[in-house]
């Protein structure tokens, strides 16, 4: 029997390799909106981030979602971000 490969991915806070169903995707949508995406499947650009506030907020001083995404965030957006991972996490 075959065994599937888990896909694996990085998350843009801390650096750490984890499961995708570990972290939490993040999507700019081809019309430019940054949203997360619960269930992984939405169109566009994703980044990923642990279910953990502090990597969100490394990332944003690190300004690794703006590289990810090759443009600027706004406030509200990594406040709705932090809002979303408390709530889920």
């Amino acid at each position: 029997m075959k065994t599937r490969k888990i896909p694996m991915r990085m998350c843009s806070g801390c650096g750490e390799h984890r499961t995708k169903k570990e972290l939490v995707r993040v999507v700019k949508s081809p019309e430019g909106d940054i949203s997360i995406d619960a269930t992984g499947k939405k169109s566009g650009r994703g980044a990923y981030l642990c279910n953990n506030p502090e990597c969100l907020k490394k990332a944003r001083k690190a300004k690794r979602l703006e590289r990810a995404f090759s443009s600027q965030i706004p406030d509200d957006i990594y406040r709705r971000l932090e809002e979303e991972l408390e709530k889920s996490g």
